[in-house]
C-alpha cells in the first residue's frame, strides 16, 4: 500500500460523491430533521436536457399566432390530442395524455425566471441552484436540503443521480448525492483491487486532514454501492419498459423505490432537446420515449402501492423561440412549460392558462411562474423541510401538492 501515491488516491477516489465539511451558516437555520422522519416520501427529477420546445409538447391548436410563426414545424390542429378547449398534447405524448387524464398530472405553463439567459449552461446552472440570473451559487437547491436535512445520514444514498458524474443540484456545501450507473457497475467499481486496498489502509494517513476526508468519503461510498447492491436485488420488475436509456432508469428507480430503499431523491437525465435544425422528428421520438417510459413508471409503482408517495417533477432549462429558423427548427428561447406527476397532487390538469403569443419579450413566451416556486412548493409541501433555508428567499408555494 505504501506505493500508491496521494494522486493515485484522489484519482482513484474522484468515483465518490458525499462527505462532511464545515457546516455553513445557513444550516442554523434548519432543525436539522433527518431524511430518516420523511423517507417514504420520494422526489423524482426528470432533466430534458438541451431545451425542449414546449409549444409543440404542449400545443395551443386554436392559436393563429402559433402556426404562422411555424409554417413547417407546427403540429397540425386535426393531429393534436386535444385536451381544454385550447390547449392540446402533441400526438407523441398519446401515453402522457392518459396519465393526465386519470388525474396523475399537473402541467404548469409558462415557467422560467427574470432576465432568462439563453446559455445551456447558464441557465441550467441557475435551474440547478434555484439562483437568480446576476447570482453565482457552488451549491444545488438539493444538495442545501441534504445538507439540512441529512445530518445523521451515515452515507450518500439518499439521493442518487442515475449518471456517471453528479450534477451540481445534488451538491451541497456538506452533504451531496450520489451518481451511479447501475448497482452492480457500482459495486464492481468499489470491490477493484486499488480501491479496497486504499480503504483498508486509511490509518496510514489519519493525521492528513483533506486525505483523512477522501478515505471517509470513500468508506461511505462503499458502504452505499453495498447497500444499494443488496437493495437492487429485492424486487425484479415484471412492468414492460420501452427500450432506451430512459426507460431502463426508470426500470431501475422503480425497483429501488419499491424494494424501499433509504434513498428519497432520485435524478435521472434524457438528452437531445437542441433542436436547431429538422426538430419534428427528433423531438417527437424523444416525447414518445419519455411518455411511454413514465407511463410504465406509474404503473409499477401503482401495481406496488408507492405511486402515492412519490411526486415527479419533469423540466427544461428554457423553452425555443415562438417561430420557427431557417433550418425547420427552433432556437433557444425562455418560457416554457413543467410538468408534475403523482398520486397525490391537489391540482390535476393545467395549472394555469397558455402562453400570451399575442405579448412576446424579444419573440420569446414571457414567464408567468418563476420555478423557484415549484422548487419552494416541493421542498414545503413534499420534503417537508424550511423552504426559506434552502432557497435563501422567499418565494410563495403553488399548492399543487
Amino acid at each position: 500500500m505504501k506505493n500508491i501515491s496521494r494522486r493515485q488516491f484522489v484519482k482513484h477516489s474522484s468515483l465518490a460523491t458525499a462527505g462532511t465539511l464545515l457546516l455553513p451558516r445557513f444550516l442554523n437555520a434548519f432543525d436539522q430533521k433527518s431524511i430518516q422522519n420523511n423517507k417514504n416520501r420520494k422526489l423524482v427529477v426528470v432533466q430534458f436536457s438541451g431545451g425542449n420546445d414546449g409549444l409543440n409538447a404542449i400545443v395551443p391548436y386554436t392559436n393563429d399566432v402559433y402556426y404562422k410563426s411555424r409554417p413547417n414545424i407546427a403540429v397540425p390542429s386535426n393531429k393534436v390530442l386535444k385536451a381544454t378547449d385550447n390547449l392540446g398534447f402533441n400526438p407523441k405524448l398519446k401515453v402522457l395524455q392518459n396519465l393526465y387524464d386519470s388525474g396523475d398530472v399537473c402541467i404548469i405553463n409558462n415557467i422560467g425566471y427574470p432576465d432568462p439567459d439563453r446559455s445551456h449552461f447558464r441557465s441550467m446552472d441557475i435551474w440547478h441552484t434555484a439562483s437568480a440570473s446576476n447570482e453565482f451559487l457552488s451549491t444545488g437547491w438539493l444538495g442545501r436540503y441534504l445538507d439540512g436535512n441529512c445530518t445523521n445520514c451515515q452515507n450518500p444514498h439518499h439521493a442518487i443521480e442515475v449518471n456517471d458524474a453528479l450534477s451540481l443540484a445534488l451538491k451541497g456545501a456538506q452533504m451531496n448525492g450520489f451518481a451511479m450507473k447501475n448497482p452492480t457497475q457500482l459495486k464492481n467499481t468499489t470491490r477493484s483491487k486499488i480501491v479496497q486496498a486504499v480503504a483498508k489502509h486509511h490509518h496510514d494517513h489519519e493525521h492528513e486532514e483533506n486525505v483523512a476526508y477522501l478515505y471517509k468519503t470513500l468508506a461511505n461510498t462503499i458502504s452505499s454501492a453495498d447497500y444499494i447492491y443488496e437493495k437492487s436485488k429485492i424486487y425484479s420488475s415484471k412492468t414492460a419498459y420501452p427500450k432506451g436509456q430512459l426507460g431502463k432508469e426508470l426500470k431501475q428507480v422503480a425497483e429501488l423505490i419499491i424494494s424501499e430503499t433509504d434513498t428519497q431523491i432520485y435524478y435521472v437525465t434524457l438528452g437531445g432537446f437542441d433542436t436547431h435544425n429538422n426538430q419534428v422528428n427528433k423531438q417527437e421520438r424523444l416525447l414518445q420515449g419519455y411518455s411511454e417510459a413514465m407511463s410504465a413508471f406509474v404503473k409499477d409503482l401503482k401495481q406496488n402501492d408507492k405511486w402515492d408517495d412519490t411526486l415527479v417533477m419533469t423540466f427544461s432549462e428554457f423553452g425555443r423561440r415562438v417561430a420557427e429558423n431557417g433550418s425547420r427548427g427552433t432556437d433557444h428561447g425562455a418560457g416554457n412549460n413543467l410538468y408534475l406527476m403523482g398520486g397525490k397532487l391537489k391540482k390535476q390538469g393545467f395549472y394555469n392558462e397558455g402562453p400570451d403569443l399575442m405579448h412576446l419579450e424579444k419573440g420569446d413566451i414571457k414567464y408567468t411562474v418563476d420555478f423557484r416556486n415549484v422548487y419552494a412548493t416541493i421542498l414545503k409541501d413534499w420534503l417537508k423541510t424550511d423552504d426559506q433555508a434552502v432557497l435563501q428567499k422567499t418565494f410563495k408555494s403553488l399548492g399543487f401538492i
